[in-house]
């Protein structure tokens, strides 16, 4: 097959394998664009990362591609995570492990997850739409990965998971999280939750690395040097 470029990436996804949408997303170079553009500028040479909701890794890819970083990428939908690792074997991309699975706050908990053709909108939330099957997953504690792998920094988009993830995990040793929110899914008491709880436990909302639902929080409070790109939409 010949290779779709999205985001500088060489993407090996035939028109079958996915949606119309996300075809049209992937030809048309506007899939997951604002993740594309952020997620990596969160990224420093030497991170050790952890990415929850890798789909079909083209984000992991972009992380992947920072100097010296080592990523650690889990994605729930065992379809999606062969697509992924398709996507890193064609891009060259060797410091990735790629997990099919999930992972929670606390000890090992039975999921559903809602498989949706449009895979971008898969996810623990049966009410979030119409889905074409359901996969049965068994979670690993986040905490404990990130104390085995010495995260620096969490990159996910979940759909919604966030909101429990990030109010009841620890997360220790992580420097920054860059998130999706999904405030159509838990409302604005939502975001107001994962901001109030990253607070108690010591992150603050950055709004340099921040982009509309696309969100950093940061531990480092170091004054930064101001860049004129970090103004733009």
């Amino acid at each position: 097959m010949k290779p779709v470029l999205v985001h500088g990436l060489r993407v090996p996804v035939d028109r079958g394998e996915v949606s119309p949408t996300i075809w049209s997303a992937l030809v048309e170079g506007t899939y997951e664009a604002k993740e594309a553009r952020w997620a990596p500028k969160a990224a420093r040479p030497g991170d050790r990362i952890l990415e929850l909701g890798a789909g079909i890794g083209v984000i992991t890819s972009l992380l992947a591609s920072v100097p010296d970083v080592t990523v650690w990428a889990f994605e729930a939908d065992p379809d999606s995570a062969d697509l992924a690792r398709r996507v890193l074997k064609a891009n060259g991309l060797s410091n990735v492990e790629l997990h099919q699975g999930l992972l929670a706050a606390g000890e090992p908990r039975e999921f559903t997850f809602y498989k949706r053709r449009d895979l971008w909108m898969s996810s623990l939330v049966e009410h979030q739409g119409s889905y074409d099957d359901v996969i049965g997953l068994v979670s690993q504690d986040i905490d404990a990965v990130v104390r085995r792998h010495a995260i620096s920094l969490l990159v996910m988009d979940i759909e919604g998971a966030e909101l429990e993830l990030l109010s009841r995990a620890e997360l220790p040793g992580v420097e920054r999280i860059f998130c999706e929110l999904h405030d159509h899914l838990y409302g604005l008491e939502g975001i107001q939750e994962i901001t109030v709880q990253l607070a108690r436990k010591g992150w603050a909302y950055d709004p340099r690395g921040s982009r509309g639902p696309c969100v950093l929080f940061n531990r480092d409070r170091s004054p930064r040097e101001y860049c004129p790109e970090d103004t733009d939409a």
